[in-house]
């Protein structure tokens, strides 16, 4: 089975096409590496550097014929979609939609679509998040991703195209970007390993479900084959970690020895959010293994490893 991955060499996408791979599925990766590295990439995958917007695409979907898209490319920047919302809306929704028409113009058999757990609820009502919350996003990046769910149930109805979609929690592991905007446990990571100064958005009590970047790439080889497609499966540990608590984490894993600082809290920022994850574990066979202590040490050996 031939599977075209969006996204591909990114952070995550570059684990699903390593999990793929590993089980013998043929990968073609699109990716424009704005934010993913050619070294991620792995060299059983064919590769094409294209934006998902491009014309391009559709040649590619012409020469290609996949079977499944898996779609993790995205503008994923919560704080540019609250000062870009038309460049958010451009790429999430329209670079969306236009993968979605052609995959329904090429008899895809099924579309797996990575969204949001950690942005689309907004402030939760009640904890854990499952997928029966109401949706109520608070930034740009979360209505975005919310959108194209809504174009997936239509295009089920009205084409018969099946899909799955993956509502992340926060996913950190090797790979991550330590530079520029990227996730709390990338960047704190590599801050501490340089020595420089680590700067806490807000007070750090802020809540967050995070998951290991293994456990995610599984949950997309699950889709692959799940009967119980048509639908929406969040993914986390149904509980809530600070960013203290991170910090306090790696600062023990590091050996890091400056104090910390507090900055401004980020406009459009969820205070509180985790997943409730018992559908993934009942329809997908899924839940996630890595645990905490676990995922944050093998972060920061990966990032000595190569970050150094």
């Amino acid at each position: 089975m031939k599977i075209l991955v969006t996204g591909g060499a990114g952070f995550i996408g570059s684990h699903v096409v390593d999990v793929l791979i590993e089980n013998g599925y043929e990968v073609v990766v699109v990716d424009d590496l704005s934010t993913g590295r050619r070294s991620n990439l792995n060299p059983a995958a064919t590769f094409y550097q294209v934006d998902i917007r491009s014309p391009q695409l559709a040649e590619i979907f012409k020469k290609e014929q996949p079977q499944v898209v898996d779609h993790h490319a995205a503008q994923m920047d919560v704080r540019r979609s609250v000062e870009d919302p038309l460049f958010d809306a451009d790429v999430n929704i329209l670079g969306s939609i236009k993968l979605i028409e052609l995959a329904r113009k090429h008899n895809v058999e099924r579309f797996i679509y990575i969204s949001t757990g950690g942005a689309v609820y907004g402030e939760p009502e009640y904890l854990p998040c499952d997928e029966a919350h109401p949706i109520n996003p608070i930034c740009p990046y979360g209505a975005s991703k919310h959108t194209v769910e809504h174009y997936l149930y239509m295009y089920q109805e009205l084409y018969d195209l099946n899909y799955v979609v993956l509502r992340y929690p926060n996913v950190y592991g090797p790979r991550q970007d330590p530079h520029g905007e990227a996730g709390v446990v990338a960047i704190f990571t590599g801050q501490m390993l340089g020595g420089d100064p680590v700067v806490i958005n807000g007070d750090g009590e802020q809540e967050r479900d995070f998951v290991y970047v293994g456990d995610c790439a599984r949950a997309n080889l699950l889709a692959l084959t799940t009967e119980n497609s048509n639908t929406i499966f969040n993914l986390g540990y149904g509980k809530g970690t600070t960013i203290n608590e991170i910090y306090t984490n790696l600062k023990n894993i590091t050996g890091y020895e400056l104090s910390t600082k507090h900055g401004p809290a980020k406009v459009g920022e969820t205070r509180r959010i985790f997943l409730e994850a018992s559908k993934a574990e009942r329809e997908l066979d899924w839940k996630p293994t890595v645990g905490l202590e676990s995922g944050l040490s093998e972060t920061v050996e990966y990032f000595r490893q190569t970050e150094g």
